[in-house]
């Protein structure tokens, strides 16, 4: 998934996403120590997905903390 798709989505969205991701991944672990996973790349591309993912996360949590601390930077003044 790409990232400008993943920035669309709203937090519950991502939170979801994430979810599906971890457990596709989990999925392919299984599948790849059984030697049955056809496609080897298809674990990288899902671990770069939850990276993905949680970046964007991050960024919007560091985002509402700057936000935060310069309401209340407002409000002493």
């Amino acid at each position: 998934m790409k990232a400008a798709d993943l920035r669309a989505m709203s937090t519950e969205q991502l939170s979801l996403q994430l979810k599906d991701t971890i457990k596709h991944l989990f999925h392919l672990r299984i599948q790849s120590s059984t030697e049955r996973l056809e496609t080897p790349s298809e674990i990288r591309k899902a671990r770069r997905d939850v990276a993905r993912i949680k970046t964007i996360q991050r960024a919007r949590e560091l985002e509402a903390e700057k936000k935060q601390q310069q309401q209340q930077g407002a409000d002493k003044r």
